[in-house]
Parts: C-alpha cells; structure tokens; sequence
C-alpha cells in the first residue's frame, strides 16, 4: 500500500476516535428562527453567510448554521470532534473532499441534476477525487482561484513578482509571510525547485523542497492564520505572501489597498472547492436543492462575489452572467476573455497544478516538515 492509503487508513482511525485536537476559526453560530429547518454547513469562512445563502433561505424557509475552518486537516478535525449528524452540507477542498469519499463518510449525488456540460473546463468534468473508482460521484466541484505571489504594489512591480524567487528579495526582509497551512507554501515551494507535478515527487524532490523552504526563513515575519493573513497585507506588515492569491488580495484590492496578486513563470496552484452532503445528514433534500442552486447562474455569480473571498465561477453561464452584471468584478478577477491571465486561459497553457495531498509522501510528513520549519 502506497503511504498516501497508509494516510486514508489513519485517518479512519482519526475520524472514528476523534483523537484530533485543532482549534478551529470561528464557533458555532447559533441562531433561533421559528419555524425554519436549520442546515447545518461546515465550510470555509464565508460560504454561510447571508450574501451567500440569504436569497435560497428566504426562498426555502431555511436557515444555515455555520461552523467555521481554515486548512483541511482543521475541516477534518471538526468532523472527528463532532457527533454523526452535526452537519448536512460539507464545503471543503478538493484534495481533501477524496478523503470524505474514501472514507465513506458523504452520500452519492445523481451527476444528472447539475449543469456537467456547461462546465468551463474538460478537467472540471470529472475532477479527481469527486467521483469513485465506478463513476458515482460524490462531491460536486463549485468555485476555484489560482494561487501565485501576492504583493505590495508599492514596493514590488508585476514584472518583479512574477517569480518565486522575488521572496528572497533584501527588500521584502523580513516582511515575508505565510498562511499557515502547509500544501499551498510547499507546494509552490515545489514548483520554484522544478518539480512539475508538485504534489507527487520523489524522497530527491521533497528534500530539495525541504531545502528550498528553510532557506526562506530568514525573510519570514510570520506565520498567519484567516484573519492575519489578511491585516498582515492590508497594514504593510507583510510586503508578499507566500501560498495565497486573488481569494486574499482581491478582497483588499476591492476596498483599495495596494496589493494584487499574480501566477508567476514557474506556475501556479489552482485550490478548488467542492459541496458533499454527509451521509449522516436527515436533510439531504434540501441539502441537494442547495447544491443545486449554487450551479445555477445566480449561484456561481454569489461564489465570484463572495464577501469572505471571492472566487472563480466554474460554468459557462455563471461566467456570462458575472461579465452582464458586474463586470468591474468580472475584469477585476481576469474572468474575461482575452485576458492573459484568463483562469482557464492559465490552465489550457499548463501553467496551473491542482492543489492536491502529497502522493509519495503522506500528510503527517509534510505537516512535520512544516511545524520543524515554522519552529527553525
């Protein structure tokens, strides 16, 4: 057995014992509304809040109650912490939504009831890990961004960060920080020192890796979580972060801070999120009505919009709809065509990889790594 089934055994172990102890970003938010049926959703911050899901609540009589995380192994966390049946809707991360279908912990959706065809992308049609080894699928691919060097523009160029190696700048000494989750700064890590699948490298690529990211250190002010990672670029205390993009810095561009972010030459790393129902859930039918709603147009032009971050629509029509009625945000995110850096022009061109978990090593090794680094 390869480490990374090594990994989905564990952590069977982990999700039934709910060993696990993270401290998650936000608690539950309770919230009484009489006769309206609760949704319980466990997502990044934002996926539950009222300019998201306000207009399916009103519609359907419902309420969302929101549990909050940041990184997958948190989302993880939360599932094992938490009885069968707390939650009905699951947002997570692609490479992590494999683990909830592997270990059989969300319930079959019927490909039929969504717009498969309209998809922007042929990857997104069948997108790993959202369908088992029969066809069935199980998570449903909802938005995504793309994560390169993000920067101050009053002190660095678009030309500048065009390249991982602008973190080693004597300029940015100092002021170089990271989100704290270990995928997306290894993986672009991964990329600088020339391995073209990131993820899935040999014991020679993950020491250059290892050796690439301690070199780093010196330029590192910090490691921040959802909300640093955010006031660390908006008050010029960090100058670049590491293992982010648009979902941090669009939301700063919007309000007019001088930051942006770009895919640089050595490529970037597309994060793609997805719904699954849990199996446990007693309210699959308005869960899938959800999941429904979120792929029509309406839907994914509230994903773009998203206050919490924003993101990239993944259907043809969503897209079409966002350049009608908002196309500030439209041109803003490069969802247009002819753009450069057009997402899915940066994917047809090869220069994106999708986030996944480490295939030749497992998730504790990389995460080890990560903790010996942050503690150098």
């Amino acid at each position: 057995m390869s480490n990374n089934g090594k990994f989905i055994q564990s952590k069977r172990t982990f999700l039934k014992t709910g060993l696990a102890s993270v401290a998650l970003s936000a608690p539950f938010v309770n919230r009484a509304w009489a006769e309206t049926t609760e949704l319980t959703m466990l997502g990044w911050y934002g996926t539950a809040e009222p300019d998201m899901v306000g207009a399916f609540e009103e519609a359907n009589n419902v309420k969302f109650v929101p549990k909050y995380y940041a990184g997958g192994d948190n989302m993880l966390a939360a599932l094992a912490q938490n009885p069968p049946g707390t939650f009905d809707i699951i947002h997570t991360d692609a490479e992590y939504a494999k683990l909830l279908v592997a270990n059989d912990l969300v319930m079959q959706l019927d490909a039929n009831d969504y717009p498969m065809d309209d998809l922007l992308h042929d990857d997104f049609k069948s997108f790993s890990g959202h369908w088992d080894d029969s066809g069935n699928l199980y998570s449903l691919i909802s938005r995504f961004g793309h994560l390169g060097v993000s920067y101050n523009k009053d002190v660095l160029t678009a030309e500048e960060a065009s390249t991982y190696d602008i973190f080693w700048d004597e300029r940015l000494t100092g002021k170089v920080g990271h989100f704290d989750w270990h995928l997306p700064s290894l993986g672009q890590m991964s990329l600088l020192v020339g391995n073209e699948s990131p993820f899935d490298i040999d014991d020679a690529g993950w020491q250059a890796v290892q050796e690439k990211t301690l070199s780093l250190k010196p330029q590192v002010g910090g490691y921040f979580d959802f909300g640093g990672t955010f006031s660390g670029l908006k008050n010029a205390e960090m100058l670049a972060m590491v293992g982010i993009g648009d979902w941090v810095t669009g939301i700063l561009e919007r309000d007019g801070a001088p930051v942006s972010s770009v895919v640089p030459k050595e490529g970037g790393i597309q994060w793609t999120e997805s719904y699954s129902i849990a199996k446990t859930s007693e309210k699959a039918d308005l869960a899938l009505k959800y999941l429904a709603y979120t792929m029509s147009p309406e839907g994914q032009v509230k994903t773009a919009q998203m206050l919490g971050y924003p993101g990239h629509c993944v259907t043809k029509a969503g897209r079409a709809m966002l350049n009608e009625v908002d196309p500030a945000e439209a041109q803003r995110s490069r969802q247009v065509d002819g753009d450069p850096q057009d997402p899915i022009t940066l994917i047809n061109e090869g220069r994106i990889s999708y986030r996944d978990i480490p295939v030749q090593q497992s998730l504790e090794d990389w995460n080890d790594f990560w903790s010996e680094y942050k503690n150098a």
